[in-house]
């Protein structure tokens, strides 16, 4: 059995910016090995991991896109040994102040976000949320050894520790995506246990907060016949609460857009129902904000389904999501696929 909170913790501990992933594929090669036939990294860093199918060969596929990439900062500058920076994915400044990262510099160095004073600042800038280029990462070492160990182009990522809340929540940063990684390795961990006709491909896909680099080139790889994106999606709280948030912690979202293929959606909610998972339809009435975008149009296109496990404060480092639809997000994905027959496609009611 997976222990959610403890696989969750380990990936939060690595860093894994977008086009540095690196660290964070190095967790789940481990994680995935146990629960696949055969394990493999794209030329462009994704991991694919696939779980063969029972059915009579030549099975069908089914694709599993849950981006492993993370947002963070990239040093631009050194001033008096203190270190100018830019994003790496969105990031709202007004946040960064005071937040403590890692430097992965020539090795790696904690350091924490500062701003100057008020009185030191041109003009207004001072008067509200100091721009992102007026901050500072201060990793306390003189200017001398800074020079040494810092380069223009290292990575910065955020560093805080997880905090388990109470309600079975969690909050902390990097939790867009990589809670829809751990809800992959449970649907894989869950897939041990029952007879699947189709093959399975689990990819933690590069790139997705850039370039969508992973979810353009992985499905060309495999060339799946169907497609789960999964990803997180907006939680309500203040000012969050109308059609384009999901109650928090009561249940997994179920994309609805032209980014997701209505029979597919059929399928799951129909399963959904039928094992009383708690879901809600996420309308998405343009691009999907997710691998979907990319996924969908690979080739001569993929049937694409998207779920949406919902977080608060997205792109921060307090990010908060509840674990009940973790878990609930890994058994939805793992019965359906577990329902998908040899025919399955030729039953599917593409139109209408």
């Amino acid at each position: 059995m997976i222990d959610l909170i403890a696989h969750l913790k380990t990936m939060l501990s690595a860093a894994g910016l977008s086009g540095f992933e690196s660290p964070i594929r190095s967790i789940l090669q481990e994680a995935w090995a146990p629960l696949t036939d055969e394990l493999g990294v794209s030329k462009i860093g994704s991991l694919h991991g696939l779980k063969r199918g029972q059915g009579e060969p030549p099975r069908r596929r089914v694709l599993i896109s849950a981006h492993m990439d993370a947002i963070g900062m990239m040093v631009t500058g050194i001033q008096d040994g203190l270190l100018r920076f830019t994003q790496v994915g969105g990031i709202d400044h007004r946040i960064l102040p005071g937040q403590l990262v890692t430097v992965h510099g020539r090795q790696d160095l904690p350091g924490v976000v500062v701003q100057p004073s008020a009185h030191l600042l041109p003009g207004d800038a001072g008067d509200g949320p100091v721009e992102m280029k007026y901050l500072f990462v201060d990793v306390g070492l003189r200017p001398d050894a800074v020079d040494k160990s810092v380069r223009i182009g290292d990575t910065i990522s955020f560093a805080q520790e997880p905090i388990e809340l109470t309600g079975e929540a969690l909050a902390g940063h990097t939790l867009d995506n990589r809670v829809s990684v751990a809800a992959t390795t449970l649907c894989l961990a869950e897939l041990q246990t029952r007879v699947h006709t189709w093959d399975v491909w689990a990819v933690a896909s590069a790139q997705e907060e850039e370039t969508l680099g992973g979810a353009l080139t992985s499905p060309f790889d495999i060339r799946p016949d169907l497609a789960i994106v999964i990803d997180v999606c907006f939680a309500q709280g203040p000012g969050s609460s109308d059609w384009r948030s999901l109650p928090f912690g009561e249940g997994v979202g179920l994309g609805y857009g032209p980014n997701i293929h209505t029979a597919l959606y059929d399928l799951f909610e129909q399963k959904a129902k039928a094992l009383e998972i708690p879901y809600q339809r996420d309308l998405m009435p343009s691009m999907s904000g997710t691998d979907a975008m990319a996924v969908q149009v690979v080739a001569e296109g993929i049937p694409c389904m998207v779920l949406g496990i919902p977080l608060r404060y997205m792109h921060t480092p307090v990010e908060t999501v509840s674990l009940k639809d973790i878990r609930r997000a890994g058994r939805l994905m793992a019965a359906v696929i577990a329902d998908l027959a040899p025919d399955t496609l030729e039953k599917i009611q593409w139109e209408g």
